[in-house]
């Protein structure tokens, strides 16, 4: 198992990642982006999961069940 980050700088950096990461990847997000129009669209659609940074607590259940449910399912 392994984490990759990306710090993408604009949204067609988007279009990129979704090339290269491996398929059994889970991503994760933030809660901000599912508001930016058509790409936050594209990430709901895509599965991405939505953390609201600024609720730590939240975040860290969100991570917490989505860890749970990746060893449960053999992710």
């Amino acid at each position: 198992p392994f984490v990759i980050v990306c710090n993408h700088q604009a949204s067609l950096d988007l279009m990129g990642m979704v090339e290269i990461i491996p398929e059994r990847c889970v991503p994760i997000a933030k809660r901000e982006l599912l508001y930016l129009g058509t790409v936050g669209w594209a990430c709901w659609l895509s599965g991405i999961i939505f953390i609201e940074r600024r609720r730590r607590d939240a975040a860290i259940g969100v991570i917490s069940r989505t860890a749970s449910t990746m060893r449960r399912e053999n992710v």
